[in-house]
């Protein structure tokens, strides 16, 4: 075979590999990250942060972004968190028998209502089942959900700069009848029932329907405050009074009795220590390997640049039309 046709040859090669990884990265953006990389994360391994002589453990567990479901969108994003994943390492730390307590690193402006309920839900768990203490230690945010998830801990740690608090729900959707008036754009809309298409943003939303979100939003937040009240055994009257909505620095909450000291994770760890007489226990710190998602979703952001923005930013259009009430400080 000739110089020209072993040439061909290789170019024909390439132009096949080329289609290939272009079918396989169509199935993967359209696919979710979660399920589509579970395989990749299935083990846990650990991280010693400080060793020990004994066989007890301290667990930290690092909570960092937004707390909410696992979506299609977090492969191009390149989430730094996963909800199910960090249930999972949850009930791992609570199930290790070695483990003796828990410390979570908390850096996040909150999320869902939901998914704060459910870690708020596994933290009672740990506590009262497994009998296990629980300590926060607050990074840069920890607001909204973030203090929804820390108010059951037994002891809550924050820097004097964090910004904490936030306490309270919202629920916010964009309305753009104005701007389709502009363009020329109508709306056709067929719907079984009055209410079916409450908090569209095609048309303005009635006093009636308002009044029925407030109404949710006022239930919900009841439902922050009692957890408040529960976990900080605070008066309902305080927590009312501190829970308008309002950012606290971390000097500001420990002044409030919104958290209990003032300190570092390395402080927490040592005050963790001291509290349950842990000083022998190696601290550690829950690990997943290489986590393909985060890879790929990094390494399409780099390959695509402002594609990958235009892709967010549609996202969140996209998300606008499915209002949904969080517990989440907006800046």
């Amino acid at each position: 075979m000739d110089k020209k046709r072993w040439i061909a040859l290789i170019i024909a090669i390439g132009l096949f590999v080329v289609s290939i990884v272009s079918q396989i990265s169509t199935s993967i953006a359209s696919t979710d990250s979660a399920t589509l990389f579970e395989s990749f994360n299935d083990e846990f391994s650990e991280e010693v942060i400080e060793q020990g002589t004994s066989f007890e453990k301290i667990a930290v567990l690092e909570l960092n972004g937004i707390i909410m479901e696992d979506s299609a969108g977090s492969l191009l994003s390149g989430v730094t968190y996963r909800h199910q994943r960090f249930l999972d390492l949850l009930d791992h730390a609570a199930e290790d028998g070695n483990v003796e307590a828990i410390i979570l690193d908390v850096n996040t402006p909150g999320g869902g209502v939901v998914e704060s309920a459910e870690i708020h839900e596994k933290i009672l768990n740990i506590q009262q089942n497994y009998e296990k203490p629980v300590y926060i230690s607050m990074g840069n945010t920890a607001a909204s959900g973030g203090y929804y998830i820390s108010a059951p801990a037994d002891k809550i740690v924050a820097h004097s700069a964090t910004l904490t608090g936030s306490i309270g729900v919202i629920m916010e959707s964009l309305n753009y009848t104005e701007l389709a008036d502009n363009l020329g754009i109508d709306f056709n809309t067929i719907k079984s029932g009055e209410f079916k298409d409450i908090m569209s943003g095609s048309r303005e939303m009635t006093e009636e329907e308002r009044a029925m979100l407030q109404t949710m939003i006022d239930e919900l937040y009841g439902d922050f405050v009692q957890v408040i009240v529960d976990g900080r055994g605070m008066s309902e009257e305080t927590v009312r009074e501190l829970g308008d909505g309002r950012i606290y620095t971390g000097a500001q909450a420990k002044e409030n009795g919104l958290v209990d000291e003032i300190g570092t994770l390395d402080d927490t760890i040592a005050m963790m220590k001291e509290d349950y007489n842990l000083e022998d226990a190696a601290v550690i710190e829950y690990t997943s390997g290489f986590e393909f998602n985060k890879f790929l979703g990094m390494t399409l952001q780099d390959k695509f640049g402002k594609g990958s923005e235009l892709l967010a930013v549609n996202n969140m259009l996209r998300e606008a039309n499915a209002p949904r009430a969080m517990y989440l400080y907006s800046r």
